[in-house]
């Protein structure tokens, strides 16, 4: 039974409402807020983006409210779809005049006519988010629910407030929502929600991959974000947006021999990651690290199957993973592609006698990223075996505690040359060469080997001796930093 008639002005605390109530009384337009703000206020969840309906002119409404609220509030008018938002001190306020919505087969932007507010709760995804909370003076804080949204909120289910098979196949991106909300509020989808995604799953094929990848991001940013991509993958949209990753899903045996299915290993270790970090880019790499198994697999009699090279081939797959997911080609990519092509380092690390040199070798390539490297090679350890996941663990915190006395005696993590190219070309009278380029990287793996210190004397020391089988002597005899300079 719909909670109509309940009191809900307890959610209508801050100062604005009073304000949207008395400039829409005063314009005669009837108002609400609705969607988020009141689903997640009625959870307790706080929000930031709060939506309001009007029944007449939305940016009208918007423009004289903003007026009162702060004459130098900006007002945001998107004409297309007759919307205006601005901000008010930490929030976005978004006005919509309240409409009715019909749809072509080839496009997910509908076509618009004025409605009433019943008519644009009927257009909303699911019935959570067709809650609206009246903020007329006749019955402020009245709550507005056709749909027993209310009731499907309190029982954590996500259903659509029409014909789901109608819902997803207007608007396909809605499918991705569906399971957005699942993840992030740990709903359960209505199971004939489940059967119309996967009736229309091809229908996401007329959504721009930036949409799509913007709900996949908020999916991996939920706090167990494998409940998503196990619902993208049980529908079957995951084959379509994100192939590469479903080819991990599977086990082979041969001669009693198996492997462990590494899509639901990938999906632990991003749980597993999502329980100390919130850095998307970190959870992207625990989604990346094994993505290249499927093609590095082989099978051997003695020592069964084996993945070699998969972090490697892995790293280069990752570009090009961005590039058709519309994820940023910068410095995030690389950043990624780093942690994929060096996740397994630690490990192997931990199962073999730690030299300062392997050690310094490691901080050096991870740089300022080697704890995002240590916490995606921990949550690498999935093993249900306690007697194994206890000596990796064990091995594991040795290697931790190496890197740390390293990096506090040799200070590798954010490494810069002690001598620069500049250095070397003024202390030779050279210009740019390959012999610059030759002593550069004889003075690093001489640091990297422990055989000189990271410091700018020792390497100098170095240089002049190294440059010396170049056939290249110093311009001075001084051997003064200063000199050089």
């Amino acid at each position: 039974m719909s909670k109509v008639n309940a009191d809900f002005s307890k959610f209508l605390t801050p100062d604005f409402f009073k304000v949207v109530s008395q400039v829409c009384h005063k314009l005669e337009m009837p108002c609400y807020v609705i969607g988020g703000y009141v689903r997640d206020s009625i959870l307790g969840r706080h929000c930031k983006d709060i939506d309001f309906v009007v029944v007449g002119d939305g940016t009208l409404a918007a423009e004289k409210i903003a007026a009162v609220l702060d004459k130098n509030i900006k007002v945001n008018i998107f004409k297309t779809f007759g919307t205006a938002m601005f901000k008010y001190k930490d929030l976005e306020l978004e006005f919509v005049g309240a409409r009715k919505e019909s749809y072509q087969h080839h496009t997910r932007n509908p076509q618009v006519e004025k409605g009433t507010l019943h008519d644009d709760q009927n257009r909303r995804d699911f019935t959570i988010n067709t809650l609206a909370i009246s903020l007329n003076q006749d019955d402020y804080g009245k709550l507005i629910d056709p749909f027993n949204g209310l009731n499907k909120l309190e029982a954590g289910i996500i259903v659509t407030p029409v014909n789901p098979q109608h819902t997803f196949s207007d608007d396909p991106l809605r499918m991705m929502r569906a399971i957005r909300f699942a993840t992030q509020l740990n709903f359960t989808i209505d199971e004939s929600c489940i059967e119309a995604i996967k009736n229309n799953k091809d229908r996401i094929g007329i959504i721009s991959k930036e949409r799509i990848t913007d709900e996949l991001n908020k999916i991996i940013l939920a706090s167990e974000p494998s409940k998503g991509f196990k619902l993208l993958f049980d529908t079957g949209l995951l084959h379509l947006i994100f192939p590469q990753l479903t080819l991990l899903q599977g086990v082979d045996t041969i001669k009693g021999k198996s492997h462990k299915d590494n899509f639901y290993h990938t999906l632990e270790v991003l749980d597993n990651i999502s329980k100390h970090s919130t850095n998307l880019w970190l959870r992207w790499a625990a989604i990346l690290h094994d993505i290249a198994k499927p093609q590095t697999k082989r099978f051997d009699d003695i020592n069964g199957w084996t993945f070699h090279g998969h972090e490697d081939k892995g790293a280069r797959m990752v570009p090009k993973i961005f590039a058709a997911l519309k994820l940023p080609m910068n410095d995030k990519m690389k950043y990624v592609q780093k942690l994929v092509l060096l996740h397994l380092r630690p490990i192997v690390l931990s199962k073999e006698i730690i030299t300062d040199s392997a050690v310094r070798r490691l901080l050096f390539e991870a740089g300022e990223d080697i704890d995002d490297l240590m916490l995606l090679c921990e949550a690498d350890i999935t093993t249900k075996n306690e007697f194994k996941r206890g000596r990796h663990l064990a091995n594991f915190e040795i290697v931790k505690q190496k890197l740390i006395q390293v990096e506090e005696k040799d200070h590798l993590r954010n490494w810069q040359p002690p001598i620069s190219g500049e250095d070397i070309m003024q202390a030779y009278g050279i210009k740019p060469s390959k012999e610059i380029g030759l002593i550069k990287n004889a003075i690093r793996e001489a640091i990297l080997e422990g055989i000189i210190a990271n410091n700018f004397e020792e390497a100098q020391k170095f240089m002049i001796e190294f440059a010396k089988t170049l056939g290249l002597n110093p311009i001075t005899d001084s051997t003064s930093y200063s000199d050089f300079k």
